[in-house]
């Protein structure tokens, strides 16, 4: 769709994660462009460490949710980690520009943020939510009417939600795997998916 900035607004491709059981909401900003794909889900992007920290947390093995033969995620093994912990996925951005036609957040603009209250309607059990970078934390500050938190710290909303802000789990991010997983293992122990 072609808008007045003469920018192509995108809108998400993926539908909400939602496990049945879902006690906590991870949200990033945006997906990267089709052409980064190792897959067709959330943190599709092979450079994006989200992935390999979760198989590492939760698996004990950085490449147990990737076939690093067939260079593709394992979708089957991923979904199954997230029904099995109760961990829903959806981003930030319903509807995006990119300003330089990249996946950077910094030059993602978001034309329309996530219905955020039908999301948690769907997800009764839910009172935690995390963000996977700073451009996330921002926009779900707006939507709950609350403050943003220092990364790796959390803050509580005027609703009663839990709200933690992780660090980006992109490899521009200049922290290490074991680092960044630490920060979420923390947060997970807190809720009591670990």
């Amino acid at each position: 769709m072609s808008t007045d900035k003469g920018i192509e607004i995108e809108t998400h491709p993926f539908e909400p994660f939602i496990p049945e059981n879902a006690k906590i909401l991870i949200m990033g900003t945006f997906p990267p462009q089709p052409k980064r794909w190792a897959m067709e889900f959330y943190y599709p992007n092979r450079t994006n460490d989200f992935w390999f920290m979760m198989g590492l947390i939760f698996l004990r093995d950085k490449d147990a949710l990737y076939d690093r033969s067939t260079k593709l995620f394992r979708l089957d093994k991923i979904k199954q980690l997230l029904n099995t912990k109760g961990i829903a996925l959806n981003d930030t951005g319903h509807s995006v520009r990119r300003l330089m036609g990249n996946a950077s957040d910094k030059y993602l603009e978001i034309v329309e943020p996530v219905d955020l209250k039908s999301l948690l309607a769907k997800m009764p059990d839910c009172q935690t939510l995390a963000t996977t970078g700073e451009k996330a934390a921002d926009t779900l500050a707006l939507l709950t009417e609350s403050v943003a938190p220092k990364m790796g710290e959390m803050t509580v909303s005027p609703s009663g939600l839990e709200i933690w802000r992780m660090p980006s789990t992109s490899r521009a991010y200049p922290l290490s795997l074991e680092k960044k997983s630490a920060y979420y293992e923390k947060m997970f122990h807190h809720t009591g998916i670990i």
